[in-house]
């Protein structure tokens, strides 16, 4: 049986490999283990193939997990490091999620140079997103604006930012932060404002159920609040079935053993939402997330979240 080195499955994008590396860095501390004794797999996927039509058209947040998933059910790596806002509600039949890394900051990140805030962005400004939920948002606070579609990591957004392409853009700023790029965010988002992706800022570590060595491996690295968090919002998104389709905001904050759960789903074009919120102890957060996601199925129905076009 395979023991040593750990090998850890990754997307090769920059971020992807910094998240990969305070993994790596995070295991070998809690260890004592040597530099070679944990190593990273760069996997392409195919979301980082595919990058000039819109996730929605090709099948979803799953196109940056399932080779890694693949690479991980057959052994080829030992855990996979995923950003947690990428993971499709489901996981694969023999994976399970073994530890979730402290989450990095939730929240949004406007970047432009041409305004502070959203509010004074120039009237039509066009800005350029990939994400539905961003799209849905700012139509829903700004219906002038245009929004074109922004495929690509961190640095090619940034590029085609400086290029003019755009007025503005959004990034999630735990991803700039981790890049040592906060210097690039023009001003942060709040939720108030504007609800982040359901598990935005978390990396999860993903391993093989049955894998007992790892998990014990593992265990050092959970951070309790943020497992409780993303599992809050993770059973609100999967209730809802949520996809690269569907406008989906969630986010659950943690104090002491009491946690509240504010969720919203919005209408494709901005142009209707239905907000929720829970509150209750941090051991009932998936139930809470769950009860979230019924009421708006109750209120709204699986229809709303259907693209007309």
């Amino acid at each position: 049986m395979q023991t040593l080195p750990i090998r850890i499955g990754t997307r090769g994008s920059r971020l992807a490999l910094a998240q990969a590396e305070e993994t790596r860095r995070r295991l070998i501390e809690a260890h004592g283990l040597a530099e070679s004794d944990v190593v990273i797999v760069p996997i392409t996927t195919t979301g980082d193939r595919v990058t000039d039509r819109p996730l929605a058209a090709i099948g979803g947040k799953g196109l940056f997990t399932k080779e890694i998933e693949v690479s991980l059910l057959n052994g080829s790596v030992d855990i996979a490091v995923h950003s947690m806002k990428d993971m499709p509600s489901v996981l694969p039949e023999g994976l399970t999620m073994g530890a979730m890394l402290p989450r990095e900051d939730p929240r949004d990140a406007l970047l432009s140079p041409h305004a502070k805030t959203i509010k004074d962005l120039p009237l039509g400004a066009i800005l350029g997103t990939s994400s539905v939920r961003r799209r849905a948002q700012i139509k829903r606070l700004r219906p002038d604006i245009e929004t074109v579609e922004f495929r690509g990591n961190v640095e090619t957004r940034l590029n085609k930012l400086r290029s003019g392409m755009v007025h503005a853009t959004f990034l999630a700023a735990a991803g700039l932060r981790r890049l040592g790029l906060g210097h690039e965010i023009t001003s942060l988002i709040e939720p108030d404002l504007m609800l982040p992706a359901v598990a935005q800022g978390a990396i999860g570590i993903e391993m093989r159920e049955d894998d007992d060595r790892i998990a014990a491996l593992l265990a050092p690295l959970n951070h309790s609040d943020t497992a409780i968090a993303v599992a809050c919002e993770r059973a609100f998104l999967g209730m809802l079935d949520g996809s690269c389709r569907t406008p989906i905001a969630g986010l659950c904050t943690v104090e002491g053993d009491r946690i509240s759960f504010r969720g919203m789903v919005i209408a494709v074009d901005g142009s209707d939402s239905y907000g929720v919120e829970r509150s209750g102890h941090a051991s009932e957060a998936e139930e809470l997330g769950r009860s979230a996601g019924e009421e708006v199925l109750s209120s709204r129905g699986k229809a709303f979240f259907t693209d007309p076009a």
